[in-house]
């Protein structure tokens, strides 16, 4: 009985070492394997195999084993039925492989094998890439235009917002310059392009908008190119820091604004009188106070400052940033025909108007079908209401935007 039982001992301890054998081997020796008739030996396989969409093109990006066998490699597609094979020489070929080969539009399911000279394989690797084509490209739009203006030797083009999810990356402005054709790229995160050397006889402008489906495509897709008509800037002094020009301490007034005598309400010692720019709150910002006081800045009604222009006919509009203003005061944005804006009373003679009397940016607009002579600017009435207490309205920024009439 004792004998039986130490040769079931050991019988089971034979098995159990068999079964460690295997599995170690299995670990250590992996890329072999073993069937009936003799063992398969499989060659190195890619590593780090990448498939980087292009425009009807794939591009393999990968790392090849350091197995001086391999000789081949084979990639296939379309469940198979569709493949393309590289030779590879392991003596010249660089760590680093990369191959690209056409491929139709749409999203592919790759398997890739590497060969020795005898015809044996490697393991597959199974990766998925993505083709764009005419689909992808006939769905792209091109950035819009908000306004492209010129004021002296300075050409701004203002873009509107752009859907991100086609993968925009910038738009390529050409343009005729003093010394000929050049092209200029804007990141599509910028809002604005400026140009500083427009050929005066310059007319308009052409852009496109520039794709790239994906961070790691190879190619880049355009939009057709679109005209855009150059218009001359018909505001001057339109931001931080207004130009001045006669100061006091902290106001002054606006550089090529008209300002009423209603808004110059801050009279010096020497009896000057001054108003329509502020220099304190982040100034010099165009602005009207009254009140804090029962001897000076004295009550404003209708104050006025404005701009006048001559504007060919289009669609225009007018836009403002106000910082900071006593919350629903008397204060209108205001453009008119002829040579000055109307009062309060009489806003409805105004070809638009809007009560802008709360912080945050305000805009009219208008259209013209003829040339106009147009005055464009800011209306108010404010309460002097004696020490400690009054009203008041800045404006940090001012932007007139014109578009072409269809």
């Amino acid at each position: 009985m004792k004998h039986k039982f130490q040769h079931k001992i050991k019988a089971l301890l034979a098995v159990a070492a068999v079964c460690t054998l295997t599995f170690s081997c299995s670990k250590w020796d992996d890329f072999k394997k073993y069937k009936e008739g003799g063992e398969i030996i499989y060659t190195g396989k890619l590593d780090s195999v990448k498939f980087l969409s292009g425009n009807q093109r794939i591009r393999l990006k990968a790392m090849l084993k350091a197995d001086p066998k391999l000789t081949k490699v084979k990639v296939l597609w379309n469940g198979g039925k569709d493949s393309i094979v590289y030779d590879v020489d392991m003596q010249a070929e660089p760590r680093e492989f990369i191959r690209t080969f056409p491929m139709e539009e749409g999203i592919k399911n790759f398997v890739v094998y590497t060969y020795d000279a005898a015809g044996n394989q490697s393991v597959a690797v199974n990766a998925v890439g993505q083709v764009y084509g005419p689909r992808y490209q006939n769905g792209l739009n091109n950035r819009v235009v908000s306004s492209a203006s010129s004021l002296v030797d300075t050409t701004k083009i203002d873009w509107l917002p752009i859907d991100l999810s086609a993968g925009p990356i910038a738009t390529e402005v050409t343009y005729l310059s003093k010394t000929g054709i050049k092209k200029v790229l804007t990141p599509i995160a910028q809002e604005r392009t400026i140009i500083g050397d427009l050929d005066a006889s310059a007319a308009t402008i052409s852009y496109r908008t520039l794709f790239k489906p994906q961070p790691t495509s190879i190619d880049t897709f355009y939009t057709e190119p679109v005209e855009v008509k150059v218009t001359k800037e018909y505001l001057r002094n339109t931001k931080i820091p207004f130009e001045t020009v006669l100061n006091s301490d902290r106001w002054a007034i606006p550089k090529y604004w008209k300002t009423n005598a209603a808004v110059l309400n801050f009279t010096n010692g020497a009896g000057t009188k001054f108003g329509g720019v502020d220099f304190w709150f982040g100034g010099p910002q165009l602005a009207m106070e009254a009140g804090w006081s029962s001897d000076n800045m004295v009550t404003i009604t209708n104050g006025k400052i404005y701009q006048t222009a001559e504007l060919p006919a289009g669609n225009y509009t007018l836009e403002m940033d106000i910082p900071d203003c006593t919350q629903n005061g008397n204060f209108y944005t205001v453009a008119a025909e002829g040579s000055i804006i109307p009062d309060i009373e009489n806003l409805s003679s105004a070809i638009s108007y809007a009560k802008t009397s709360t912080t945050g940016t305000h805009k009219i607009s208008f259209k013209l079908t003829s040339t106009k002579t147009v005055s464009m600017g800011f209306v108010g009435t404010l309460q002097n209401k004696g020490c400690c207490d009054g009203t008041f309205w800045r404006i940090s920024a001012v932007r007139l935007k014109q578009l072409p009439l269809e």
